[in-house]
């Protein structure tokens, strides 16, 4: 299969047409057995329909240079003896005696709706691939077009597994792992926890050091009788006269260190990097998407709740442990108003997110959603900007003795709305060709989707943060 495309970052890279091929899917097994026939159940949290989605992310890495240490106590050349696919093949396989669910197959019920996962270690759809290109034609996977991108994913996966993996080695040693995780199982720290099982197990230990343990019943919350009223209802949502449309392109861009230090500075008050830039990208989003300016937008900001239960949850736990808070502004006052008060409302929004009382609701209320059926997939209109912060998830993770990680990126899913998702992701460990000439280095890149009109105006809003 051919292809070519350009990168999505503003300084233009061509890559050169290349072909792929794959070898047909296997099925990757836990290599003992495993607890079998047995049903498990999920957490108010993990049973909402806008999860069930399977959230592809891209792992990039090179072969060591051989002048690198590389952890072997002998003189063979293990950038010769080790097949990548097969690394990663057997210690998936090792991962999956005690990350057994992962192996086993999901149903939403008929009559309740809640999602089952029966544990029959019918194994991990797993697929090999094989591109005639190197990793650096690809600028490692920094900015390339998405469309490119998808090429190196799991392509259309069965609706019931909850993990898929493709492995794609290049001509010049290195390889990219697509890894596709249902996000009714695992979060974004769950799914970190279990690659780097995966990663830690394809370097030679027998176990994992953090065991994964299930306990979904520890966020099960209790339903109220009565109907729960949303704070905006849509009717009174701003409208983009570009949305609703299925032209959506998407971008991941690079932001500056100076970029984020200068909106920093232009406040007398601290803020964080996810305030400003959160704040930042709200209005970019609602400028760029022509929102009109007397309906209200909503930023939505999910954070982690682990470490805020009593008890807290185990370290082991792998399943959705966030939880979502939301602001809401009139378009006017976000378009008009200084950024440092629309930043003030987020520091405010994460430090209700901190309190037990809050967490405690927001499990009812879910739970009271799911009882009452009322849970239902929320269709993107532009007018909510939904960021999730991917910076502190540590994903580069090494991968036996001969590569090292390069990249990690993101594709976007469609779970709040393709429009409606951003992504704050970390920088690339090896810089790429196209990172800004101005500016200084890369503190983070951001993914979004928008209406193809929409993009230009976007970044142009956007210039302070990536071109400064």
């Amino acid at each position: 299969m051919a292809t070519n495309g350009h990168s999505g970052n503003s300084s233009i890279n061509i890559i050169r047409p290349f072909s792929l091929v794959k070898k047909d899917v296997e099925l990757v097994k836990p290599s003992k057995p495993t607890p079998s026939d047995i049903i498990l159940s999920f957490s108010s949290i993990d049973n909402l329909i806008g999860l069930e989605v399977l959230t592809p992310t891209i792992f990039v890495y090179q072969p060591k240079s051989k002048s690198q240490p590389s952890d072997l106590h002998d003189d063979h050349d293990v950038h010769d003896q080790q097949d990548a696919a097969e690394v990663i093949k057997e210690a998936l396989s090792k991962a999956l005696v005690y990350y057994y669910p992962l192996a086993g197959r999901l149903k939403r019920q008929q009559d309740d709706g809640r999602l089952k996962l029966t544990c029959n270690a019918n194994g991990v759809p797993f697929l090999v691939a094989s591109a005639d290109c190197s990793l650096s034609s690809l600028n490692y996977f920094d900015g390339i077009d998405v469309q490119i991108t998808k090429q190196f994913i799991f392509d259309s996966p069965p609706r019931d597994c909850p993990l898929v993996f493709q492995v794609t080695k290049f001509s010049c040693g290195g390889f990219a792992i697509g890894f596709g995780m249902s996000h009714s199982v695992c979060d974004g720290f769950g799914a970190t926890e279990f690659f780097r099982a995966v990663t830690e197990l394809s370097r030679g230990p027998t176990e994992p050091t953090v065991k994964p343990v299930w306990e979904r019943e520890r966020l099960v919350g209790n339903p109220t009788k009565g109907l729960l009223q949303s704070s905006v209802g849509k009717d009174s949502f701003a409208i983009s006269p570009h949305l609703p449309t299925s032209d959506i392109v998407h971008e991941c861009l690079s932001i500056t260190s100076n970029g984020v230090k200068r909106l920093k500075e232009a406040s007398s008050l601290s803020f964080t990097t996810i305030e400003i830039v959160g704040a930042f990208v709200w209005r970019a989003r609602f400028r760029a998407l022509e929102l009109n300016t007397e309906g209200k937008t909503c930023f939505l900001l999910t954070a982690g709740i682990r470490k805020l239960l009593d008890p807290p949850l185990p370290k082991g736990y792998y399943g959705n442990a966030i939880l979502p808070s939301s602001i809401e502004l009139l378009g006017k006052d976000l378009n008009e108003q200084p950024l440092s008060e629309t930043a003030k409302l987020i520091k405010e929004c994460k430090r209700r997110m901190l309190d037990k009382d809050f967490i405690k609701k927001s499990v009812d209320d879910l739970e009271t959603l799911i009882s009452q059926k009322r849970d239902a997939k929320n269709e993107a209109c532009g007018a909510t900007t939904v960021l999730t912060d991917w910076r502190n998830l540590e994903l580069l993770e090494e991968i036996g003795f001969a590569w090292e990680p390069v990249n990690v990126t993101a594709l976007p899913w469609d779970m709040f709305g393709y429009v409606d998702l951003c992504f704050l992701l970390p920088p690339p460990a090896k810089k790429s060709s196209d990172a800004p000439t101005k500016g200084g280095e890369v503190a983070a890149r951001i993914l979004v989707s928008l209406p193809r009109p929409v993009m230009a105006k976007f970044k142009e809003e956007m210039e302070p943060l990536i071109n400064y």
